[in-house]
């Protein structure tokens, strides 16, 4: 049974190409990535998250999360934390994507930090699952996750866009 009825779509430009949010009926980011389409995005949302449609809408009909994008963009790195987010799964990955929340733009984290931040240790590769099932790009920050010894590792949007948002990071974090 699905616990969102409907859902809405819109797109916005950005330096990484056309990004997408799939939000929910109150404003919560259910899946976002660099793509200008949103049936690739609702492939993503958990069943019992998943909209059974989806609007496309103009930026301005999800104005306060276009805000936080272009803000982002702009150099407000922060700006996307307080974006609202709905992401469901066991136990492990939903406390993965709420410390990934915590990590700070400009300090990139390995795999086996996210591991033990999120309680634990040895649960690096399940650390890396958690990036790879994370829906909600750029609002749960999965890019600043790299490999031990600095590696980017995988990005679901592309190792160019992964390079992009980290150098702007920590070029805006200085």
């Amino acid at each position: 049974m699905t616990g969102v009825i409907s859902g809405r779509s819109a797109t916005l430009t950005t330096p990484n190409g056309p990004f997408t949010v799939v939000v929910s009926e109150i404003d919560s980011v259910l899946a976002s990535g660099w793509t200008g389409y949103p049936s690739a995005l609702t492939g993503l949302i958990h069943p019992q998250l998943r909209p059974t449609t989806v609007e496309e809408v103009p930026a301005s009909a999800v104005q306060p999360i276009a805000d936080a994008v272009t803000a982002y963009y702009d150099g407000e790195l922060d700006s996307v934390s307080a974006v609202p987010v709905e992401q469901h799964s066991g136990d492990f990955l939903t406390q993965t994507w709420k410390v990934l929340r915590d990590v700070a733009p400009g300090a990139p984290v390995t795999y086996g930090d996210l591991a033990r931040r999120s309680g634990n240790p040895r649960a690096f590769r399940a650390a890396a699952s958690a990036c790879a099932r994370n829906a909600a790009a750029l609002f749960v920050p999965c890019h600043r996750v790299v490999r031990t010894g600095g590696a980017l590792g995988g990005f679901r949007w592309g190792l160019d866009t992964k390079t992009w948002l980290l150098t702007h990071e920590e070029m805006e974090s200085r």
